[in-house]
């Protein structure tokens, strides 16, 4: 037994298959990296201006913003580094709603040169994520932390907000018998 079908259904899909394939043809002559590619065929179509000005205001919203996805490891990892400083900081998820943090993402990455999360930003610049950035200008969080400007950068000043000492273990160094 055969169930009836809507064709426009199929025309739907068949519809959207095309759209999605544009793009990525689109993104392939623009010289899109391929997870910049990615991103723009999961986004799919949307008002590029529109996505700019709203990410133009979240950035400059808050003195530390970060576009995050709950899940990501590296995400987890700056929130909590960011936690240890007492940086206040502005958390912008991409992925609540999908729809939405999806066409974010995409806008994201023709801004800053890369796709990866956590996109982090300080007084309006981009600073890279949490391990790895686009260049030396932007290398992500650690490695401002390890340069000592991460701080300052936050208006935290140069020293951690309380340091403890913790007692090194003892440990003993076994020699092989002769």
């Amino acid at each position: 037994m055969q169930l009836p079908v809507e064709s426009t259904f199929f025309e739907d899909i068949q519809r959207e298959i095309q759209k999605r394939y544009r793009i990525a043809v689109e993104s392939k002559d623009n010289g899109d990296s391929f997870k910049q590619g990615v991103a723009n065929v999961i986004a799919g179509e949307y008002d590029a201006e529109a996505t700019r000005a709203e990410l133009d205001k979240l950035i400059a919203s808050a003195p530390v913003v970060m576009f995050t996805w709950e899940a990501s490891p590296s995400c987890k990892a700056a929130v909590k580094a960011f936690d240890m400083a007492g940086a206040k900081v502005k958390y912008v998820r991409l992925d609540d709603p999908w729809d939405k943090g999806n066409i974010l993402r995409a806008e994201l990455g023709k801004m800053v040169g890369r796709t990866s999360v956590p996109f982090i930003f300080i007084d309006g610049k981009y600073v890279g994520g949490y391990d790895g950035g686009v260049d030396q200008d932007a290398p992500g969080i650690v490695d401002l932390a390890f340069k000592g400007s991460l701080r300052p950068m936050m208006g935290l000043g140069s020293e951690p907000k309380a340091a403890v000492a913790v007692e090194a273990p003892q440990v003993e160094v076994a020699t092989a018998a002769p």
